[in-house]
């Protein structure tokens, strides 16, 4: 068998599999509709109590003054997570299925490991690898090649592509990985040449899931 056929046959089998998750989706999704998560995971928990060895505050024997109230300024708004950040996720169609995924890395523009199938003239391949950690009860299983999109400044969105590049391993279809553990692997998108790319997007269900991790580039 050849591996033009081999990889008809693979995209063919993706195609039908992406198809049947829609169709699942639709007919269990009971929300409110997609969100967009934007909000990165913090990695340790912030405190205010005072350092360990710091002298206590001497208790005030003085009566609380009675002080008017104060207006605090408006809370900052919280920066969009970028290249590097973990966003957690979950699934809309399963309540054990969550995941904390991170953008790792972009490479723009990346090289097919393969001479015979490169990028349509005009276009060129970009490979923006994540890394997906199952928080939940359940195992990560599903293809993350169907999960993720790239959007560009004019708010142009591309879709993922079958290509391998020399940016490193692409995700196995499926993937597996158990809760707790770890996986890495690059999905590869082709866009016309010039393109300013402003975020990337990865959601759970195989990219159906009501929420969506967005990470800002650059």
């Amino acid at each position: 068998m050849s591996a033009t056929t081999r990889r008809t046959r693979r995209t063919a089998a993706l195609l039908l599999g992406a198809t049947l998750v829609t169709l699942t989706a639709t007919a269990c999704n009971s929300t409110g509709g997609p969100s967009v998560s934007t909000e990165a995971k913090q990695t340790a928990a912030a405190t205010s109590a005072p350092a360990a060895g710091a002298p206590a505050k001497p208790a005030d024997s003085k009566p609380a003054e009675s002080k008017p109230a104060e207006s605090k300024p408006a809370e900052a708004a919280k920066a969009p997570a970028k290249v590097g950040d973990t966003i957690a996720l979950k699934s809309t169609l399963e309540k054990g299925n969550t995941a904390d995924v991170t953008a790792l890395k972009v490479v723009d523009p990346a090289q097919s490991t393969n001479e015979y199938l490169t990028a349509a003239d005009g276009k060129h391949y970009v490979a923006v690898q994540f890394q997906i950690k199952p928080t939940g009860a359940k195992a990560y299983s599903e293809a993350p090649w169907s999960a993720a999109k790239v959007i560009d400044d004019q708010g142009q969105a591309y879709g993922p592509t079958l290509a391998d590049t020399k940016a490193g391993p692409s995700f196995q279809t499926p993937t597996n990985i158990a809760s707790g553990e770890t996986g890495k692997g690059f999905v590869v998108f082709e866009v016309p040449n010039g393109t300013k790319l402003d975020k990337v997007q990865f959601s759970l269900d195989n990219g159906f899931a009501d929420q969506v991790g967005q990470w800002k580039l650059g």
